[in-house]
């Protein structure tokens, strides 16, 4: 089977967590449909990352110089049906046939927006959101209008967790936010001298959100959802889904633009938690898959390791 997902997945400091977001995914989704691209800041810890690299040769690493230019230049490449984003510490506990997924964007392409493997049909009726169904190759499937969601994830549309999207909209979406008048780009765009000039200023992050120039996942995601609910009348409204399949499992930070209300403690910083993977430890995939996440974010209490060289959890 050609690939028909290209899975494009940002990473920074965390080796073993982007293991366990592979491995997990590897194990619920059948690794023939996907095409991996790992987007990696390069900063600490990059004798592991060179050996978790190693153990999944059929990814394409993408050594991050610039965020913006970077990300652009993999997308114009990029010819797959549809694009599946992750971030390194989101974990796989379940699956949906991708039979269902695909006959899902065929049958239903002036409605679908994207395919959620994040949401089930209890989480969103507990916030008091509209479900309505459809039976699709034999299984049945949930929607959701985004436009009118009731809280902040359903009102959430363009997310990097766990949402396949045709590549299509995608790039349509990251287009009509950014601005493309060449002069602007020249001067404005995050590898531009000006902006290289203005650092880590408050002016050069309004700039660069006045213009759309995203700079990192946090942004990426943010502002092209800022674009996303502001323009609906451009795009497809319903977000389908048939089962929770991944929460981002949040025990450290490796960004400062956004608290992590749900990190852990000293003993799980991005270097304690480097530590542990030098010496063998994993994350224990069996123990979210049977103490399986209730929401699309979740902390400590999901994440626990096992050294298997030694067999024996810790």
């Amino acid at each position: 089977m050609n690939k028909v997902i290209s899975n494009i997945v940002f990473t920074k400091n965390r080796p073993l967590q982007l293991e366990g977001y592979l491995e997990s995914l590897y194990r619920y989704f059948p690794a023939k449909l996907f095409q991996t691209y790992v987007l990696y800041k390069v900063e600490l810890f990059e004798e592991e990352y060179e050996l978790l690299f190693r153990k999944y040769p059929d990814c394409v690493v993408i050594k991050e110089e610039d965020f913006h230019s970077d990300l652009l230049t993999l997308l114009s490449q990029i010819n797959t049906k549809y694009i599946l984003f992750g971030v390194d510490d989101v974990v796989y506990f379940d699956s949906v046939d991708f039979e269902v997924i695909d006959e899902t964007f065929n049958r239903f392409p002036e409605d679908t927006f994207g395919f959620s493997l994040r949401f089930s049909k209890e989480s969103i009726e507990s916030g008091n959101d509209p479900v309505s169904e459809a039976v699709v190759a034999g299984q049945t499937v949930y929607r959701i209008d985004w436009t009118q969601g009731h809280t902040p994830t359903t009102r959430y549309p363009f997310e990097l967790c766990a949402t396949i999207y045709p590549t299509g909209l995608v790039k349509k979406v990251i287009n009509n936010e950014m601005n493309n008048n060449l002069l602007i780009k020249r001067f404005f765009s995050p590898g531009s001298v000006l902006m290289k000039v203005l650092g880590q200023s408050k002016l050069r992050r309004r700039i660069l959100k006045r213009f759309g120039y995203f700079f990192s996942p946090n942004t990426f995601e943010s502002w092209n959802c800022r674009w996303c609910q502001n323009n609906s009348h451009q795009l497809t409204w319903f977000l389908f889904f048939q089962k929770f399949c991944a929460s981002a499992i949040q025990v450290n930070t490796v960004n400062t633009s956004i608290l992590n209300i749900s990190k852990g403690t000293n003993e799980k910083t991005v270097e304690a938690l480097n530590d542990r993977y030098k010496q063998g430890d994993r994350l224990d995939l069996d123990f979210v898959k049977n103490n399986k996440p209730t929401g699309t974010h979740c902390g400590k209490e999901k994440f626990k390791l096992i050294n298997k060289q030694q067999q024996k959890e810790l």
